[in-house]
């Protein structure tokens, strides 16, 4: 009799479990449709078949696809030059297989590529997940300065756009700022410093953690890795690679459609630095948030109609989008020849 009463704590937790994964997937499509309805609500979609069937240059379209590959093979090997100082020795083309797979896998779930992929060189060649992830870490802070660079450059140089952006999105900055005190701020900053001391105190004397504190050693370690990569000008080269194919993944787009066609690689790095920024939103690759910012961007920049920046931005991202689960499962079919191992030489190359 006492038997189900005993199951029952363990159901509800499935249940939860599941309920959360569920919520996990659903919201950001909720939310990225909720966007697009209200951009698209009166749109007439007859309009995307005639850009299709009649003004759109597949060739060109075709050469945007081929550094939207790039980017992501450039990813692949400067990921496999920040595991090396570990220790850990994946092969070349599993990395790229891990990297292709983990973009699909954030279309379902956002933000859980970063654990697709380090499971990918877990299974296939017996990484270690947690220096994996500690260099998956590293990378994405990496990017954030790139990008935070690069916006910082556009915003110096084309600050009238910007702020007619801002102006036109309703973001007032100057609003903003000034919304939080002296007092605010020093309050802000002392919790975030006590939180941070109180949860390290716990970790470092409570022997529950002991795990957890490797798992964290092994993280930090991925992180600081690349103090100790082999050929730092290969590093540099390889994420001026990632970025400069993502850039030209979408600027070459505009040449794609006659409305595009006369805008400039200033408008194009505009627009992608403002793109970027709006994938940020929790929604498969951007969905509605990007189309929102790019539209805003190109009206700015001179499209003659909100038709046509509503077309280009609708085309674009779902043909980039449809290219991501493309790679996955040539990926996911190229992985069925290789055997999961636990442990493989240091030296295994692809």
């Amino acid at each position: 009799m006492n038997e189900p009463l005993a199951n029952q704590p363990t159901a509800m937790c499935r249940t939860k479990s599941v309920l959360s994964e569920t919520l996990k997937i659903v919201l950001p499509i909720l939310l990225g449709g909720a966007i697009l309805y209200w951009m698209y609500r009166d749109f007439d979609f007859g309009r995307v078949s005639t850009t299709l069937a009649r003004d759109t240059n597949w060739w060109i379209m075709s050469l945007s696809l081929v550094f939207g590959v790039t980017a992501q093979v450039f990813r692949g090997l400067r990921w496999k030059q920040t595991l090396a100082p570990l220790g850990e020795y994946p092969r070349t083309m599993n990395c790229v297989h891990a990297i292709f797979l983990s973009y699909a896998s954030s279309l379902i779930i956002p933000r859980s590529g970063e654990v697709t992929r380090c499971g990918v060189l877990t299974k296939y060649d017996g990484t270690s997940f947690s220096k994996s992830f500690g260099t998956v870490v590293s990378e994405r802070i990496v990017d954030s300065v790139v990008i935070m660079v690069l916006a910082v450059l556009v915003f110096m140089f084309q600050m009238p756009t910007f702020m007619n952006f801002f102006s036109q999105t309703g973001i007032d900055l100057t609003e903003w700022v000034a919304s939080f005190s002296a007092t605010g701020y020093i309050v802000t900053a002392v919790c975030g410093v006590v939180t941070v001391l109180f949860l390290w105190y716990i970790i470092r004397h409570y022997s529950p953690f002991s795990r957890l504190r490797q798992v964290v050693d092994d993280i930090k370690a991925g992180i600081f890795s690349l103090r100790h990569v082999s050929n730092m000008t290969l590093y540099v080269a390889y994420t001026i690679g990632i970025w400069g194919s993502y850039f030209l993944h979408f600027y070459i787009t505009f040449f794609c459609f006659p409305f595009t066609s006369s805008l400039t690689a200033a408008t194009a790095l505009v627009a992608f630095v403002v793109g970027s920024f709006a994938v940020i939103v929790p929604t498969p690759n951007g969905m509605g948030s990007w189309h929102f910012a790019v539209k805003t961007v190109l009206l700015m920049a001179g499209v003659e109609s909100a038709t046509d920046a509503e077309t280009y931005v609708l085309i674009v991202h779902a043909i980039q989008t449809a290219l991501m689960p493309l790679l996955a499962i040539y990926s996911a079919i190229s992985l069925l020849r290789v055997k999961s191992i636990k442990h493989r030489p240091m030296d295994a190359e692809s």
